[in-house]
Parts: C-alpha cells; sequence; structure tokens
C-alpha cells in the first residue's frame, strides 16, 4: 500500500458528538458533499457516509474486522460476544440462535405469540385520549415479545427494558465512566440468575425459544457466550423494533396523504421499509481496519477504526431522492438499516414480521383517525442508536 501521513483522511475537530446525537442528518448530507471520509476527533473514528464505503467495508470483514478492542462492549457485557467476532467464531455462535429465527419458526411459533401480545396492547390503549406510545405501546410490546422469544418469559417488560438500556449505555460508554460499568454489573448478575432457572426449565421442557435452541444443541457453545447471545439480542432487540415502530407512525401521520394510502391498500410493508430506511434504527458501527488499505484515494493506516454511518447511507443522493424525507411511494431501493455481510442483522424477518404483518394493521385497524397532536413534543435522539423518545398521539 503506498498510502502515507500525507493523504490520510481530513481531520475534524468541530463535529461534537452532542451535535450527532441532537440532530445528525443535516452534518451527514454536508459530508457526502464535502468529506466522505473524514476522521472526527471527538468520537475517535474515521467516519464513512457514502453507501458504496460503508457497505463495502461491511461486505469485507477480512480487512475490515468487527473486533474493534477500543469499545467498552466487552467490560459492559462481561463477555466477548459475537459482536465483536469473524469468521468461523462468530459464525459458530450466531448459529447456535439461528434457529428459532427460521422461517418456519417466526410462522408457527412466533406469530400467534406476538398476535395475542399486541391484541393485548392495543386493547388496552384507552379510545379518545392523548397517549405518549413510547411507553405505552412500543417500548413494552417490543419487550415482551422478545423475552418469548429468547426463552425467558418470566423477565417482565420493564425488566427487559431496564436491562437492554444498560446493556447499551455500556456499550457505548466511551468515558469509561464507573458508575455506568457498576450498573452493568449489576444487571449482569440478575440476568445470569434469571438464566439459569430458565435454562434448568428448558432442559427438561424444550422449545424454539433462543435459550433453549441453545442450551439443548448436540454441540452448544460455552455457557458464557449462551448468555452473552441472550444479552446481545436484549441489548438490540428492544429499541431496534421499538423505534422503528415509533419513527414509523410518526412518518404515517405526517404525511396524511401516505396515512390514507398505508389503510386503504395495506402498504405496512412499504412503510415498515421507508421507516428504517428514513431514521436507522442503528445508526453507526464501528470495524477495525487489519492492513493499511485505501477508501476514496485516503490512506487508510491498519489499527484504525472506521465507523460506518447507515443513517447516512440510507439518505445518498447517489440512490435516494429527497432521501430526508418519509415516502412510502419512493421507488424500491435497497438500504442498510440492518446491515450487510456476515453481521446482518438476525432479527430482520422477526421484526418485519412484528410490526408490518401484526402491528401498524392492527393498530390502525382499532385507531384509523390517530393523529399527532403536537409534532413538536415529537424528539429524535440518538447517535449510535436513534428514535423519538415521545411520540404523544390522539387515539381515534
Amino acid at each position: 500500500m503506498a498510502g502515507t501521513i500525507d493523504n490520510l483522511a481530513p481531520l475534524d475537530e468541530s463535529i461534537t458528538i452532542q451535535q450527532l446525537t441532537l440532530d445528525p442528518y443535516p452534518i451527514y448530507k454536508r459530508l457526502r458533499a464535502e468529506s466522505p471520509v473524514l476522521r472526527v476527533k471527538s468520537v475517535g473514528r474515521t467516519l464513512l457516509t457514502k453507501a458504496e464505503d460503508t457497505k463495502y467495508v461491511k461486505d469485507t470483514p477480512e480487512l475490515f474486522s468487527a473486533n474493534d478492542p477500543n469499545t467498552p462492549m466487552e467490560r459492559a457485557f462481561r463477555a466477548h460476544t459475537l459482536m465483536r467476532k469473524d469468521g468461523e467464531e462468530h459464525a459458530r455462535e450466531r448459529g447456535a440462535m439461528a434457529p428459532s429465527f427460521s422461517a418456519k419458526n417466526i410462522t408457527q411459533c412466533w406469530t400467534p405469540i406476538y398476535t395475542e401480545i399486541a391484541e393485548n396492547y392495543v386493547a388496552a390503549l384507552p379510545r379518545g385520549e392523548t397517549v405518549d406510545l413510547f411507553p405505552t405501546l412500543a417500548g413494552p410490546f417490543a419487550a415482551h415479545t422478545l423475552s418469548h422469544l429468547l426463552g425467558i418469559p418470566e423477565a417482565s417488560p420493564d425488566d427487559m427494558q431496564r436491562w437492554s438500556q444498560i446493556l447499551i449505555d455500556g456499550a457505548g460508554n466511551f468515558g469509561w465512566a464507573d458508575e455506568l460499568f457498576a450498573q452493568c454489573d449489576a444487571a449482569n448478575d440478575e440476568m445470569d440468575a434469571l438464566f439459569d432457572k430458565a435454562a434448568d426449565r428448558h432442559r427438561k421442557d424444550p422449545n424454539q425459544s433462543a435459550l433453549s435452541v441453545m442450551v439443548n444443541a448436540e454441540d452448544p457453545i460455552p455457557k458464557s457466550q449462551i448468555y452473552a447471545n441472550v444479552k446481545i439480542a436484549i441489548g438490540g432487540g428492544i429499541n431496534e423494533p421499538r423505534d422503528a415502530l415509533l419513527t414509523i407512525i410518526y412518518g404515517l401521520l405526517s404525511n396524511p396523504d401516505q396515512f390514507d394510502a398505508c389503510k386503504a391498500d395495506g402498504m405496512w410493508l412499504q412503510a415498515f421499509e421507508e421507516g428504517v430506511r428514513w431514521v436507522a434504527p442503528i445508526q453507526a458501527s464501528s470495524r477495525l481496519v487489519t492492513e493499511d488499505t485505501e477508501i476514496r484515494g485516503h490512506f487508510i493506516p491498519k489499527g484504525d477504526t472506521v465507523m460506518t454511518i447507515q443513517a447516512s447511507a440510507n439518505h445518498d443522493e447517489d440512490l435516494y431522492e429527497d432521501g430526508h424525507l418519509f415516502n412510502i411511494f419512493r421507488q424500491k431501493q435497497p438500504h442498510q438499516a440492518f446491515g450487510n455481510g456476515p453481521h446482518f442483522c438476525q432479527g430482520t424477518h422477526v421484526a418485519r414480521r412484528m410490526l408490518a404483518h401484526i402491528m401498524l394493521p392492527m393498530l390502525f385497524d382499532r385507531f384509523p383517525n390517530m393523529t399527532l397532536p403536537d409534532p413538536s413534543k415529537v424528539d429524535f435522539y440518538g447517535f449510535g442508536f436513534r428514535g423519538p423518545r415521545h411520540l404523544p398521539v390522539t387515539l381515534n
């Protein structure tokens, strides 16, 4: 590699993590146009904002490893998780859970359970009142369904959501704050104790849930990694469908013509795909550079960490016209909201089923005239993960 320090990507010292947390999209638009490969001091990463580059990195694990040793994830989860592994090791741990996510199990096992759970939450919503759908619907629905998929239905939705947030905060604890890791340790102790009891139950009475499939495998992965797999799913499997559901509802209620078409023609799948493209629930991912390389003529040295910004790739002008707008009528175009390559999100098909096939049609069948009384109360938030923290709607 002929690259030298002279053609490193430019260094930005002005962009702050706070700016990227509050409103990253104008920044990403500028970077796509001016500096699509940019070292950002506050993040300590080289940001990649063009779809071609983010896809290339995810599709080339031999050059861009998931094993970034500079993230706090291992400390937060008390395990070297499959999110930070490559090759055969990653494939074996991912494959240990795979049967639970099969098309057959989604249809036969999870759809009936998820439908019943959805019916209970939707029926409990008060007609004619204004409620925030984050705490009343999206959060608990995502947590409750996931507890069944993972094989820990005894975990309450409140516990699942609390653990998820603690793990996410810990994995993003780049300031290495002791108090955040102390919360992670306490949550890990709680989860481990619950998993021990649940695993005993699954050995006596197996089913298709992730924990049951893993503990009853002919050649099981180590217990530490079984538990790490479940924790990864808790950390990522609640906020993704939760934030996607809230984003889609906001997009539809903000665009009455699209909302009407969706109800008239059952365009729930289009609404789902557009919602996760528009505001990707997982906005960014890190990869460790294993050999000196170049991206767009910029030298990327071995040992550097690049950050693929899926949020930006999903708005890339090369692929999407007016990508900043929510538009369920747009021409179908693949997006990167669920990643690509070996780490493509394992829960993609479950999320699609639970939202596009179950929750969205059910919710709007009961409340076809739902409105957004005050759009200014809807606050999107987050750099690594993003979604609305509040979504007050009037249920009619």
